[in-house]
């Protein structure tokens, strides 16, 4: 059967988020998570449609990408598919033609799993590699040690506190309380918690989103920030240590998250909460 690509309503959106979640495997490389899906829904469940790219043979989803950007696609496959010479060629064919409607033409990237034979393909057409990310990895089969501070839910009502310390967090951050009550309107947000970590006179000084992937598949950490006001304080330690306790909590097997290398303090977080780092990723770029 032909493969088919194309771009889901929002109908049809969910299935593309059971087929990612579904996928998820510890012995897996680094990939989209449906808990990114998840974290798109902050710009509304018919932005996160148009962003989504689907390619299936005869009916069956069997590779999903994510527009993070209009330039940048993140992207993963069924796990018996990974070698699937058909399906790198079509997906090949439908990144490098901007007529298909995935990427524009000129200067773009790719996030794709390691061995994928999609990267065989971009080398042939001349596509070279990104700065390097580091993914890590906590394994949940031992319970997790306490975080040492205040550890507290974050909900709707104080959705306009996590959005606070998102904006301090990450410089550039548009982040807002609508958008926080866009993404836990998302279906995947139904396997999600938002906690906040508090510092002794009851300020929020850092949060996250734990976004699960069912029962014994890994979860993932997306976004992890501390408040400017208690960096260095030990706050993104701590809430990383929670958000592995609440993926446990939840069924996730282990807990994922990953960060460019060159944010040195940010892995030397995650290695604090007993993350352990994993061999460097590389998207695929084309520079023109």
């Amino acid at each position: 059967m032909t493969i088919a690509l194309s771009t889901p309503g929002v109908g049809q959106l969910d299935e593309a988020v059971g087929a990612v979640r579904e996928w998820q495997r510890e012995a897996a490389p680094m990939q989209l998570h449906s808990g990114d899906l998840g974290w798109n829904y902050r710009f509304g469940t018919d932005e996160t449609a148009a962003a989504v790219r689907t390619w299936s043979r005869d009916g069956r989803i069997l590779a999903v990408g994510m527009l993070d950007s209009p330039t940048v696609l993140r992207m993963t496959v069924a796990p018996d598919a990974l070698r699937d010479e058909e399906l790198a060629r079509r997906l090949a064919e439908d990144m490098i033609l901007p007529e298909r409607g995935v990427l524009p033409a000129g200067p773009v990237g790719i996030e794709a799993p390691v061995g994928l034979l999609l990267h065989d393909l971009l080398t042939d057409e001349g596509w070279g590699v990104d700065e390097p990310w580091t993914p890590l990895f906590r394994d949940l089969t031992e319970p997790v040690e306490d975080p040492g501070v205040r550890i507290e839910s974050i909900g709707p009502e104080h959705a306009h506190l996590f959005a606070e310390v998102m904006r301090s967090a990450f410089n550039n951050s548009t982040f807002t309380s609508e958008r926080w009550h866009a993404m836990a309107a998302g279906a995947p947000y139904t396997d999600a918690r938002c906690l906040g970590a508090y510092d002794d006179r009851g300020n929020l000084a850092a949060v996250v989103t734990a976004w699960s992937a069912g029962p014994g598949r890994p979860g993932l950490i997306e976004p992890m920030g501390a408040h400017q006001d208690h960096r260095g304080r030990g706050f993104g330690t701590a809430i990383t240590v929670a958000a592995a306790a609440a993926l446990r909590e939840m069924g996730s097997s282990g807990a994922r998250v990953c960060t460019p290398s060159s944010n040195v303090g940010g892995v030397a977080t995650y290695k604090a909460a007993g993350y352990r780092a994993m061999p460097e990723i590389r998207d695929r770029i084309r520079a023109a």
